[in-house]
């Protein structure tokens, strides 16, 4: 199977020497084998909750990357079916890459969050390219005291999606918004900017309505502040 766009560019974003990179949620595995074909790390781990999934992935690896038999350079690999929020990743002194791409955002804060918490005393790194609702993720990640270290905007067949590598020892604050991403593509950002102002501002429509209950009103002050935050960059567009 080809490799998409999005997968292609978090592969490439990936350039630091890491011990172990952790594809969640990944699917058919395609991520996770561009990585291992080009050694991105000592040990490529393959994660997903879904058995059958899992199995077929395993027999593919043995057959296409198959266990070296004697100490090398290439990238071994190792296949975990179980939930992405109860990993137990590698020894805290090694340098890590968790990576979960094609979720929405409500379960890729989730996932975070959890792991996060298990390893308290670790330095992590995230690779995270959500399909839906990436202001609440990136209030979210700041929240988990995570810091920005690279943030990408692009787009692939008609749908926007922004990747964000974070780290827990980085001083760069997440904006909600973003600010590294803007820039590299004029006529890209004014669609993203146009489109995702759109999406809110239809959600307002919906609840300016003269009784609301207190969750909607909730809602209807998170999404003010949303379309707030995002009308502030059309002037450095």
């Amino acid at each position: 199977m080809k490799i998409s766009q999005r997968l292609q560019y978090i592969n490439q974003m990936i350039i630091n020497d890491y011990e172990h990179i952790w594809d969640c949620c990944c699917d058919h595995g395609l991520l996770g084998a561009a990585l291992l074909k080009r050694n991105a790390a000592k040990q490529i781990h393959f994660v997903d909750v879904v058995p059958n999934l899992m199995q077929q992935l395993e027999h593919k690896l043995q057959r296409f990357y198959p266990k070296p038999t004697i100490k090398s350079d290439k990238s071994d690999w190792q296949v975990h079916c179980t939930d992405v929020g109860q990993l137990n990743l590698a020894e805290k002194q090694q340098r890590q890459l968790v990576i979960i791409a094609g979720v929405g955002g409500d379960l890729t804060i989730d996932l975070v969050k959890q792991i996060v918490e298990r390893h308290p005393e670790h330095n992590l790194e995230f690779i995270l390219c959500p399909v839906h609702h990436i202001y609440k993720v990136r209030m979210a990640m700041q929240q988990l005291g995570l810091g920005l270290i690279n943030e990408h905007l692009m787009q692939e067949n008609q749908r926007f999606y922004e990747v964000l590598h974070l780290s827990s020892k980085s001083l760069t604050p997440i904006s909600p918004v973003g600010t590294m991403m803007w820039g590299a593509d004029q006529q890209l950002d004014n669609h993203y900017l146009e489109s995702t102002l759109m999406h809110y501002q239809r959600i307002a429509q919906g609840l300016a309505k003269a009784q609301l209950s207190a969750s909607q009103q909730a809602e209807k002050t998170f999404v003010e502040q949303v379309i707030a935050d995002y009308q502030r960059l059309t002037p450095q567009l």
